[in-house]
């Protein structure tokens, strides 16, 4: 699904905060730390995350990103013929959006999410989707189990070692299957996380690669976010054994009037704010 944070800017040290609010930082964070994080995160957030952009979502639609970009338009997974009676893996799927629509197009799809509480708003739409809870840097799936596999903003921004995600993807599909993953463009890593025009103005360098940590007072992450550069992100799909295919960046439409965290028409309309890979395993 789609995270609302996209490489913000730390609070300055000695700042005020509001009592009990987690404090931003840059600062190094693993694969356990990172997992943690998240699935707490996730857990504690998931019924706001709902309440708020579940009309945009949709009960039954694949979209790749804020800007709006639908898998019914785009058939980056293959054209509507190559959905029918295939298996389908979705990696942090939230509450199983994308999993109904690719249902609705005669696909087999199973929802795979890290967060139970995401999960049980899957249950709570309904639609009859399997769905499993695991982290994606452990798929529990047989080798060459699924001919698909997609990820919405799902799981690839939040881990610290994105190849072995990656690894575990093409382990679980069967040669020739394709996996596509939308993830935060990584250009808005050198912005503030602002819509409006504060938010034009490079503020980091894009080449820190230090992770975006929330942490609480006694400094335990409650989330963690990892930055990768266009070029890391490009030899991760290639050091796991993918052949990359296609780079696509959303422009932003004119019918999206809406602002989603940092996202937003203004900013859209200069810098890309998502970047989809479309990866095929040989």
């Amino acid at each position: 699904m789609i995270q609302e944070y996209e490489g913000q800017e730390p609070q300055v040290p000695g700042e005020p905060e509001e009592p009990g609010e987690p404090q931003a930082t840059r600062r190094q964070a693993g694969d356990t730390e990172s997992s943690r994080a998240s699935r707490g995160w996730w857990d504690s957030n998931a019924d706001d995350y709902q309440n708020e952009h579940g009309a945009f979502l949709g009960d039954d639609r694949f979209v790749w990103g804020p800007e709006g970009l639908d898998e019914a338009e785009a058939r980056l997974l293959g054209p509507a013929s190559a959905l029918k009676d295939r298996s389908v893996l979705e990696i942090g799927a939230g509450a199983a959006q994308c999993s109904r629509w690719l249902a609705g197009q005669g696909a087999r799809p199973v929802a795979l999410d890290l967060s139970h509480r995401q999960l049980q708003h899957a249950l709570r739409i309904g639609g009859g989707i399997p769905l499993v809870e695991a982290d994606a840097g452990a798929l529990p799936f047989a080798d060459a189990a699924f001919d698909l596999a997609c990820s919405a903003y799902g799981a690839l921004p939040f881990v610290a070692d994105p190849v072995r995600v990656l690894r575990e993807v093409r382990r679980v599909l069967r040669p020739g299957g394709r996996f596509v993953f939308s993830v935060t463009h990584p250009i808005r890593w050198a912005f503030p996380d602002e819509p409006g025009p504060e938010g034009l103005s490079v503020s980091a360098s894009y080449f820190d690669r230090t992770p975006y940590v929330e942490q609480d007072a006694e400094g335990r992450a409650v989330y963690v976010e990892h930055h990768r550069t266009i070029g890391d992100r490009v030899r991760d799909v290639v050091a796991a054994g993918f052949r990359l295919v296609d780079l696509v960046e959303p422009e932003w439409p004119l019918w999206n009037s809406q602002e989603w965290g940092g996202w937003s028409p203004l900013r859209g309309s200069l810098i890309p704010g998502t970047a989809i890979f479309v990866c095929d395993r040989d």
